[in-house]
């Protein structure tokens, strides 16, 4: 009865692990790209410095690195999105970086509704 128990809680632990463990790094990342493609959009029309661009490029990078690396799923299609999406240069066109935040928002919703 004991190690029925002890399985039963292993397997219920494990399965708080995977790609619905890493929705809300999806999310983080998805809107970090998002976001990035509204500095770059905003950089490239006059609006911002480019003290202001650099610093927002840096802090995005740095938290799309963080959101990557707390993921529990490292192959996983949505991994491979983020590791994209951090090797774009850092003017980036605004719509390849809203490419790979849609496709990740693609991702979170099929996970939201799974």
């Amino acid at each position: 009865m004991r190690r029925l128990l002890l399985f039963s809680a292993l397997v219920v632990a494990g399965c708080s692990k995977g790609p619905q463990a890493d929705l809300q790094y999806i999310s983080k990342a998805r809107s970090l790209g998002a976001e990035w493609a509204l500095v770059n959009e905003q950089a490239s029309a006059g609006k911002l410095t480019q003290t202001y661009t650099q610093t927002m490029r840096e802090a995005l990078r740095q938290n799309l690195r963080t959101a990557s690396s707390s993921l529990t799923q490292p192959n996983s299609d949505y991994s491979r999105e983020i590791h994209a999406l951090i090797a774009e240069p850092d003017n980036a066109a605004p719509a390849a970086l809203r490419a790979h935040a849609g496709k990740l928002k693609q991702i979170e919703d099929s996970l939201e509704s799974a």
